[in-house]
This record gives C-alpha cells, structure tokens and sequence, in this order.
C-alpha cells in the first residue's frame, strides 16, 4: 500500500494534467484528505457524498475519500490543496488559527450552541464572510458540516465539574486563540490534532481530554479515561474547500452536481450530529465512563470565567474582521 508521502508526490505529479483540464472533459476527480476516523459521523456524510456526486454527475465526477490522515496529515491539508496536491480537504474550523481568526467564532465558549441558530447558519451572511475569507487564502468553500454543540471533558484523576477542577491540569486544547479559556481557569493547555489526543492521554502527556461526544465513541475515550463532563461548550462546524483552479476546470453540469449533493450533504448532517451525540452519552455510559451532564448552572459559571479572555483575544487577532464576524453570529 502506498504510504502518505507516496500519494503525495503522486499527486503532485498528476496535479498540472488535473488543473488544466479543458472545460469539455468528461471525467474528473476528487480526491478528498480527512483527518476523521471512519466511524466518525462526518467521515460517513462524506462518503455519502461521494456517492451522491457519482450518481448526481452520471459517473463524471469521481470523490475519492481518504479518512483519518490517510493521504496527508491534518496540518497538511491545507497546502496540498492550495497547491493542487490534491484536489479537496475537510477541516475543522478552529484548525485555521491565526491564519483566520474569525474562522475561530463558532468556538467561542458558549457563543454559538443553540441549535436553532446553527439551523441558520447555513447560507447566511456569517457563513458567505467566512467563505469570502478563505478564498482569499487560494481555497474555494464547498460545504460546512455542523459537527457538534456538546463537548467532552474527559480525565482519569478526578471529574471536571468546577472552574476550580481545571487547575494544574495538562489538557488538550484547540489553538492559541481559544486556549485562553483553559488558561483563564488555571489549565495548561496543549493544541493537538484530535487523532493524536488518546495517544497523548495514555502517555501522560496530557491528564485530560477534550473533545466532542462523537469522537469520544470513535476513538474510544473510554478505553483511557474514567470521568467526563458533557457540555455545550462550543460549537465546531467542518467544511470542506477545493483548489479554485481544479474547480474551474470542471463543466457547468460537474459543478452542479457537486453542488447539489453538498448541499445535501449539510442538511443531512444536521440530525445526525443530534442523534450521534445522544447516542455517544449512552455508549460512554455503557463502556463505563462515568459522565456528568453539565447544568445551566455550571455552564454560567464556565461561561463567565471563560468566555471573556477568549472574546478579548479575538478581537485582538481579528483586529480587522472580528467584530463583523461577532456580529454577523450574535444576528443569526
């Protein structure tokens, strides 16, 4: 089997043919860099759209899907496609960092995690100046996936319960800009890519996790820790982009199809994020992690030692973008 350094150098090689494709070519291929494991809710929706493109398209356009870091590395996403290594990767909002701080909004602690308005953020104002920010990096938006409003705090020591539970503990953060909410309450948080995080956990390399619900069952949190905390802590929303160049190069017909199923693809995610993480608690609870569901109480507790160094950061990242992108959240 060919390794990941292998794919890309062979996708290299076949990048030119790909982006210069004339406009009547009949055939064209995707091919689609996840970090997501497959049993991961957004690594089934992608496959679904795989399929629904192929069958959308009459076979003219084939999606090609490499979960869990098979063809590059998280990190590595983002150039392979603004270089035509490859032609489309997902990603996490919040994996953009400093790169685009507004892209950070929908992570900020308890900001953006009632369902109704993530219902409307599809299409919206918020979402087309988030698009219009990454095309200005090179990367073409295809579609967003709402991945989770319900986060895990997960250790082995102790539950975390209280604001005060936070102190002196290594935790797996996001990036440096959302990170100021662990710090606020005394944790040292260390931003890893989540397939790394129960490799760090068993190690010792952090003492607790965190994560959504999903990708506890997917990665089998409950194999390593015993204690989690459920909260709306904040939402992630995944999106997938395309090298602008590829997508050119493809007919009318090609690009309607794969906007169609895209489409499709977002509006399907919706409930199964909802029933994947209901689900997610009582396989937790079943494998014999011990969980906590936070209450309105604690989470205003959390929300107000924890949210305001974060939205002081961001404005400070975002000198430029982030009050409109607040407020293009805050009117959804």
């Amino acid at each position: 089997m060919m390794n990941r350094r292998h794919l890309l150098l062979a996708g290299t090689a076949l990048a030119a043919p790909a982006l210069v494709r004339p406009a009547g070519a009949q055939t064209a291929t995707m091919r689609l860099s996840h970090q997501f494991p497959p049993a991961h809710h957004n690594a089934t929706v992608l496959a679904a759209f795989a399929e629904d493109v192929a069958e959308r398209s009459g076979g003219s356009v084939r999606v090609q899907v490499f979960p869990a870091e098979q063809l590059a590395r998280a990190g590595e996403n983002f150039a392979g496609v603004a270089r035509g290594a490859f032609e489309a990767a997902a990603a996490v909002n919040f994996q953009w960092g400093s790169t685009i701080p507004e892209m950070n909004t929908p992570t900020i602690p308890y900001l953006f995690t009632d369902l109704g308005r993530i219902r409307r953020f599809f299409g919206s104002p918020a979402a087309r100046y988030l698009e219009e920010l990454l095309a200005r990096r090179q990367v073409r938006n295809l579609m967003w996936l709402y991945t989770t409003r319900m986060s895990i705090f997960t250790s082995n020591a102790r539950p975390i319960i209280r604001t005060e539970d936070f102190r002196g503990l290594k935790i797996r953060g996001l990036n440096a800009l959302t990170d100021h909410a662990l710090s606020a309450v005394g944790a040292a948080p260390s931003a890893l890519p989540g397939p790394e995080v129960p490799q760090a956990l068993q190690s010792g390399v952090l003492d607790a996790g965190l994560t959504d619900v999903s990708a506890a069952v997917s990665r089998r949190f409950y194999e390593i820790q015993r204690f989690g905390t459920v909260a709306p802590y904040f939402t992630v929303i995944s999106h997938v982009y395309v090298n602008p160049r590829w997508w050119q190069g493809l007919t009318d017909q090609q690009r309607a199809a794969i906007e169609a199923a895209a489409r499709k693809a977002e509006q399907d995610q919706i409930p199964i994020t909802e029933r994947t993480a209901e689900e997610a608690v009582r396989i937790l609870r079943e494998r014999g992690m011990t969980l906590h569901i936070q209450t309105p109480e604690e989470a205003a507790a959390w929300r107000a030692a924890m949210q305001p160094p974060v939205l002081q950061a961001f404005l400070r990242a975002a000198p430029e973008g982030g009050q409109r992108a607040l407020d293009l959240f805050q009117a959804l």
